[in-house]
């Protein structure tokens, strides 16, 4: 997407920020950050009831940001998608920041960038991103928007459909759980990590791994948290 990060809105409160960065995600795990969403995952994923996210819902098509189709859902305007990616550009950053220069385990952060990336400016912001040395990804492995709006485009698929026997990267980690990304990393598959499917069960069951010389079982479940890239 092209275009500074940018918009002639004023200045938006941080629940709708919070609103449209989370519609972008839920979009983006669908492989299309154009498509429709269902207003009841958008509850779920913000645990807040369904008459709430209607409200915001109303305000945020009120003001431009998202389209909402009756029996489709709701997807974020151009306008919508620009406020999203700036919110997560600077949750991002924080939360490298946090790891790269504080110190913090990458299951630690997810709330405490939350909380910060609303009240910074955009000078904190850059100036975080350069002491974390200009990072492009964030430390679950999503990619961090350029200041312009373009955001890197990763062709990989989720670690449940991967093919056995052929060398694999994870890319990144599509959860924020702590307790899941501690474990994730105990299992040494984190963003870079390379690794082989040795065995995959059928009717879901779970996957036998390689992981450098190292060997894991992971729930299917487990699995779809997990992106990866063919190596090579």
């Amino acid at each position: 997407m092209a275009g500074d990060i940018t918009s002639d809105l004023g200045d938006l409160s941080r629940t709708m920020r919070d609103y449209l960065a989370e519609i972008y995600r839920l979009a983006d795990r669908a492989d299309d950050p154009t498509s429709y969403i269902g207003t009841s995952a958008l509850a779920d994923l913000l645990d807040v009831s369904p008459p709430a996210v209607n409200r915001m819902v109303t305000r945020l098509k009120e003001s431009g940001l998202l389209e909402h189709e009756p029996y489709q859902g709701i997807r974020l305007t151009p306008a919508g998608q620009l406020e999203a990616l700036k919110q997560l550009r600077s949750h991002r950053i924080v939360e490298v920041f946090l790891v790269n220069v504080m110190g913090f385990g990458w299951h630690q952060v997810h709330e405490e960038a939350e909380r910060m990336s609303q009240g910074l400016s955009e000078v904190l912001v850059e100036r975080m991103y350069q002491m974390a040395h200009k990072p492009t990804q964030c430390p679950h492995g999503e990619p961090i928007p350029s200041v312009d709006g373009t955001l890197t485009v990763l062709h990989d698929s989720l670690l449940s459909t991967a093919e056995a026997g052929i060398d694999l990267e994870i890319t990144r980690v599509r959860t924020r759980e702590s307790d899941r990304l501690e474990y994730l990393a105990a299992l040494g598959l984190t963003p870079g990590k390379h690794l082989q499917i040795i065995h995959l069960a059928p009717f879901n069951g779970p996957l036998q791994l390689k992981v450098g010389t190292e060997y894991r079982i992971v729930g299917h479940n487990l699995a779809e948290l997990i992106k990866v890239k063919p190596v090579g």
